[in-house]
Parts: structure tokens; C-alpha cells; sequence
């Protein structure tokens, strides 16, 4: 069973992460489109929700594979 699952943790993962980059990256853009003199669109802003997403299904996703662990050593 912990097999099955482990798959399905790292995939979670991979997710957590590319939200997480997807945020960054739309926030980095934000600061660039400052600087250069104009006004950042909302999507920009909606698209930098996407770090905090992402930040939180990696905690989930690391305290899921961390209790399959213990489930496995009892």
C-alpha cells in the first residue's frame, strides 16, 4: 500500500513546486513591471497567489509522506 501512495506524494509535490515557481516568478515580473513605469495588471497579482498554493500543498504533502513513513517503521 505505502507503494501505491508514494507516487501520488511525489506528484503532489512536483505540483507544490511549479506553483511555488509560477508565484515567484509573477512576483519578480510584478517588480519589473514597476520599474520600468507602468502598472501591473491583476493578473499578475492573481498569478502571485500561486507561491503561497504552493508553498502550502509542499508542507501538506511533506507531513503526508512523512507520516507513511511512520506508519511503515511500526
Amino acid at each position: 500500500m505505502a507503494s501505491e501512495s508514494s507516487p501520488r506524494g511525489a506528484v503532489t509535490l512536483r505540483v507544490a513546486l511549479v506553483l511555488f515557481a509560477l508565484g515567484i516568478a509573477a512576483i519578480v515580473a510584478i517588480f519589473v513591471v514597476y520599474a520600468t513605469g507602468h502598472e501591473p495588471g491583476l493578473g499578475l497579482y492573481l498569478l502571485a497567489l500561486a507561491c503561497p498554493l504552493g508553498f502550502l500543498l509542499g508542507i501538506v504533502s511533506a507531513l503526508q509522506s512523512g507520516r507513511r513513513v511512520r506508519r511503515r517503521d511500526e
